[in-house]
């Protein structure tokens, strides 16, 4: 879990979090429960380096946020039903017959 030595074999991502919680836990140890604690900071950023949950969810909360602004604030320039048919796309199916016939 926390052997000091990562992918690379160098010192692991995580391995600082460690070590500031074993240092905790040994400056602490002898006040027991009230010592524990204490080291519930330290203990905390160590499962954040290895898990990510905070920055997930700040970035799902971010995502959603993003989401809501877009869907209170329709796109400006959006074409409109008349653009998109002068396109050609719709209401043009006697010329489409005519191309397809000329085949």
């Amino acid at each position: 879990m926390a052997s000091g030595y990562g992918l690379n074999g160098g010192p692991g991502r995580c391995y600082p979090f460690w070590q500031e919680v074993l240092g905790c836990y040994v400056v602490n140890s002898g006040e027991g429960e009230a010592g524990k604690k204490k080291c519930t900071p330290a203990l905390d950023d160590y499962y954040e380096c290895l898990h990510h949950r905070k920055e997930a969810m700040r970035t799902m909360k971010m995502q959603v946020a993003f989401r809501k602004a877009e869907a209170a604030h329709p796109r400006e320039n959006a074409p409109k039903a008349e653009q998109i048919r002068s396109l050609g796309l719709l209401g043009k199916e006697e010329e489409a017959t005519a191309v397809i016939s000329q085949l």
